[in-house]
Formats: C-alpha cells, structure tokens, sequence
C-alpha cells in the first residue's frame, strides 16, 4: 500500500487533467495483449491489423511487458487541463539529458534504448515522431469519443467534490484509491510505503486504456505527483447500439424518450446520444427537448459541450418501472 498524507496545502493544489499522451503509453499493453483487455476487444481489434505498417519500436521498449512500471520520460505530467497531444510531446522532447538517462538507468538495455541514452535529444525527438504516427492510427479516429468520456468523468468528479469534499472523492475514485484521516491510500502493484508531497498536490487523470488498475507516480521528484484511473462507463465507449429499454416505460414514453433516458445514465452531449442510440442528432435534440420541458432531463455545459442528465424524477420513474 502506497501512502501520501495530504496537507492543506496538497489539497488546494489538487486538480483535475487529461492525457492523450498517457492514452498512447496505456494502449501499448493492449496491443501486445488484446485478450488481456476483455473490454477494450473491439478497439484492438480495429487497430492492431493497422498498426502492422506503423514504426514504434522506440515507444514499445519504453513501455515494459509486463507494464507495471512506466518511465516517467515517456509520460511526463500534463501542465494543463487539456492538452494537445502535440503540446504534450513539447514537454516530452523538452526532458532534460540528465533526467533521461536517469529513468533509463532502472531499465534493461536494448539497442534503441542505448542510442536515446547516448543522445537523448535526437532519441526523444525519434520517440515523439514514433508516437504521432501510432496515435494516427490507434487514438486519433477514438479520441472524440474518449475525450466526451473523459469529460464526463471529470465533470462526475468535480460534482462530488462539491458535494461530498475531497474524501467522498478519493474513495469514490477507484476501488484501489481510498482516503483515511488525512492520507491517500493507493493499492500499487510495485510500490509500497509513505511518501511527502510537499505542497503539489495530486494530479487526478482519468483514462480509458489504464483499466483495470490505476497508475501513479507519486514518488517523482520532478512534476506534480500524478494518479492515473480508469474512468467509469468504460463498457459504453465501444458499444454500437443502445441496448433495449423496459418495455413498460417504453409504452408510456415510446421507446426511443425511453432509450434516450435509460442511456443517460452519464452526462453526455446530443451527438455522443446519437452514435450510441443508432439516430440522427436532429432526432435526439428533439426529443431531448421533450423530456427536458416534462422535468426528466437537464442540461449544463461543460467546456464547448452541452451535457444532458437525468433528473430525479427521471431517476424516480426509472425505478419505479424497473
């Protein structure tokens, strides 16, 4: 059990991030091991067949089989809360020498890995070109969809924070994230004992290809200490059709206000609605209207999104039809 006892100070300066650079580095142990990943089968089975033109050696010594510990050079700490890919491959060609070779230290040696320690900045800038050309591929045609998750994640969270404070959050997170007077408890794989924060914080990500377990890396000096979860609803990413409704609420809303509603389980924008339920966006707009002028949906915005939700007398009627 890995502890970090949070201060005031840690606490302030607690916040929210999205990586697609981590979405890259986590994805690298599904392509290696698809069956390993149940859940995210149909992604991989969409791109391992395409990545089979694609060079990313580099990027593949750097994520170690099995991956229970990533260097932090191939995956530095987002700076803001939703960067770019590129501006995150701005951070990671701009890893001093020094910090390179001292990560690559702790790893075993392959020839790619020897030529980035002997030059780190022409190796760095090979890895960065290496992982644009696997994200074309494996992240960019999924990103919408993950980033819309990944919204909604962050959105779920910073709710219950207002609601329920910093310890409803933490042990809502993950089930290997809990919080006990004062500290963080996170259930590592590697990584056990107590470490300082001093005054950083945590830096919460959640993620699509982290599942099943979290990833951290609080005990970096360098950067904001970092916690990396899977995010929820991760079963809904790739389905391609809403599953069927209760047929009794289906009789007095129609089935396709009942579909919409049974599907908005999680915030999520009339276009993330429409992939899902097989419709047009028109078609979901106009009945989202519908449900929202009756008191069963609401709708917030989230970044240039507009988010709908269920309300609780939606939440009400939903259980009471079963």
């Amino acid at each position: 059990m890995l502890r970090a006892a949070l201060s005031v100070a840690d606490l302030a300066n607690t916040r929210f991030a999205v990586s697609p650079l981590w979405e890259v580095v986590a994805s690298v142990r599904i392509v290696r091991h698809p069956d390993r990943f149940p859940i995210h089968l149909p992604w991989a089975r969409q791109v391992v067949p395409r990545l089979s033109s694609v060079r990313w050696e580099l990027l593949a010594d750097l994520v170690p089989d099995p991956a229970v510990v990533i260097p932090s050079i191939v995956c530095p700490p987002p700076t803001t809360s939703w960067p770019t890919l590129e501006l995150e491959l701005s951070a990671l060609t701009a890893t001093a020498p020094e910090a390179v070779r001292a990560c690559l230290d702790r790893m075993p040696r392959t020839p790619r890995l020897a030529a980035l320690y002997a030059d780190p900045e022409a190796g760095l800038a090979r890895l960065a070109a290496q992982i644009r050309d696997y994200a074309a591929v494996a992240l960019d045609p999924y990103w919408p969809r993950m980033r819309m998750l990944l919204e909604r994640e962050v959105l779920a969270g910073a709710r219950r924070m207002a609601v329920d404070g910093v310890q409803g959050l933490l042990n809502h997170l993950d089930r290997y994230v809990s919080w006990d007077e004062g500290t963080l408890l996170v259930d590592h794989v590697t990584t056990s004992g107590s470490v300082r924060l001093d005054g950083r914080g945590v830096l919460l990500v959640p993620s699509v290809l982290a599942w099943p377990r979290p990833f951290s890396n609080l005990v970096e000096a360098s950067g904001q200490p970092t916690l990396r979860y899977p995010a929820s609803a991760l079963a809904t990413l790739w389905e391609r059709a809403a599953p069927a409704p209760g047929k009794a609420l289906s009789r007095v809303l129609g089935r396709t206000r009942a579909m919409l509603l049974h599907e908005l389980e999680v915030p999520s924008s009339t276009t993330e609605l429409a992939r899902r339920c097989g419709l047009s966006p028109g078609t979901v707009s106009q009945h989202l209207t519908a449900l929202r002028d009756a008191g069963l949906v609401g709708a917030h915005r989230a970044g240039r999104y507009l988010l709908y939700a269920r309300t609780t007398s939606a939440e009400a009627l939903l259980a009471g039809a079963g």
